[in-house]
């Protein structure tokens, strides 16, 4: 998977096409990433002792492949790439502007 923690992405297919947001988790095993403000769902919370039971909303996880890396130079979508900069250290590169990413 080429996505981090904190990359700035878009989703591409889904109910939620369109959306941006930062990648809080990234699930490598069933290589799913969960979004700010993507895909949210209502669960319902049991109360205990000194809760009150509740509705909270929560992001759950989407399938890498719905989603694309926001290029920092052009904000458009864009692939990722891989090279090696002057020491000879694997980088991610937007394969639209060839700008690395952080």
């Amino acid at each position: 998977m080429n996505f981090k923690v904190g990359d700035k992405v878009v989703v591409i297919a889904g109910s939620d096409k369109g959306k941006e947001g930062k990648i809080i988790k990234t699930l490598k095993a069933s290589n799913q990433v969960v979004v700010e403000g993507v895909h949210i769902v209502k669960k319902h919370q049991k109360g205990n002792g000194q809760q009150p039971g509740s509705i909270i909303e929560v992001e759950r996880p989407i399938h890498a492949s719905n989603v694309m890396m926001i290029d920092p130079k052009t904000k458009k979508r864009t692939r990722i790439g891989h090279t090696t900069d002057k020491n000879d250290q694997k980088i991610r590169i937007a394969k639209k502007s060839n700008e690395k990413l952080d």
